[in-house]
């Protein structure tokens, strides 16, 4: 991905943000790693071999994570969206919890498992609710989703997004979602974000998964209810999760950006393991 202007791209292996610097480096699926000056965030950190209750059946990675997972820098938070198999990978966050230390936060109804699990401390929020850490503030935001873990919990435990902001930068990932007023109701409570992570995958077929995955074509109109400096795709090319072919989310998302005349650099697609720099 060429950089556009005002960004660039560099390396997963350089992990020092710069004193103003947003760092945002593309793991796979929607595992960011997101560093600001003084906090260092992952999101739904999926590292396992197949996104699955068993690691011997269910959807398997096409390809390796960009950055391993004993190769992460120190991490201060990390965000679980929800309790999917493809976003709460409980091998990873024990992995995590075990070397790190951090701080999760997550969805309501979420916390006592993960503490079952021997991951924590983790703090769990509504929707709009916020909580606070080394001077970040992050909420958790509305989705249009759902959640289960296993027979009979369809609900029971609340899924949604992050907004992350600092006196800086402010970041927003979307989670799983169908495409919402949602996006235009969170540009109107907090403005336009300087990055939106937004997922473009797993969408076929349409009657069944609309409204709870976005296609190429909804993410670009996400992309203009909140108008950020830069979206970055996500949930794409790792997992095959539905009927459409592994690559076509791309493709799909160029011919979506050309028919709303959106421009290439403004709605990135990253390869894993990039960092995409913005000062």
């Amino acid at each position: 991905m060429a950089a556009n202007e005002g960004t660039s791209s560099a390396g997963a292996g350089d992990c020092r943000a710069g004193a103003d610097e947003l760092r945002l480096t593309f793991i796979n699926h929607v595992t960011f790693l997101i560093q600001l000056p003084g906090l260092t965030v992952l999101t739904d950190p999926v590292f396992s071999e197949r996104a699955s209750p068993v690691q011997w059946a269910g959807p398997r990675r096409v390809h390796a994570p960009g950055v391993a997972l004993d190769q992460l820098p120190g991490i201060d938070l990390v965000f679980v969206s929800h309790n999917h198999y493809d976003h709460m990978d409980l091998a990873a966050l024990k992995g995590i919890a075990g070397k790190h230390a951090p701080l999760f936060v997550t969805g309501l109804g979420n916390a006592a498992f993960l503490r079952q699990q021997g991951i924590s401390p983790v703090v769990e929020l509504d929707w709009w609710e916020q909580t606070s850490l080394r001077g970040a503030q992050l909420t958790f935001t509305p989705a249009q989703h759902w959640s289960t873990r296993g027979p009979g919990g369809k609900n029971h435990t609340l899924w949604g997004g992050l907004w992350l902001a600092t006196a800086q930068h402010s970041v927003f990932f979307a989670g799983d979602t169908g495409y919402s007023p949602w996006f235009a109701e969170l540009r109107r409570r907090y403005g336009s974000p300087q990055v939106a992570l937004l997922p473009i995958g797993a969408y076929e077929p349409r009657w069944f998964m609309s409204d709870q995955h976005m296609n190429p074509d909804d993410a670009v109109r996400a992309h203009q209810d909140l108008a950020p400096g830069l979206s970055v795709a996500m949930h794409f090319g790792c997992f095959r999760l539905t009927d459409e072919g592994i690559d076509e989310p791309v493709r799909a998302l160029e011919r979506a950006r050309v028919a709303h005349g959106v421009p290439a650099e403004a709605f990135q697609v990253p390869v894993p393991g990039e960092t995409i720099r913005l000062p």
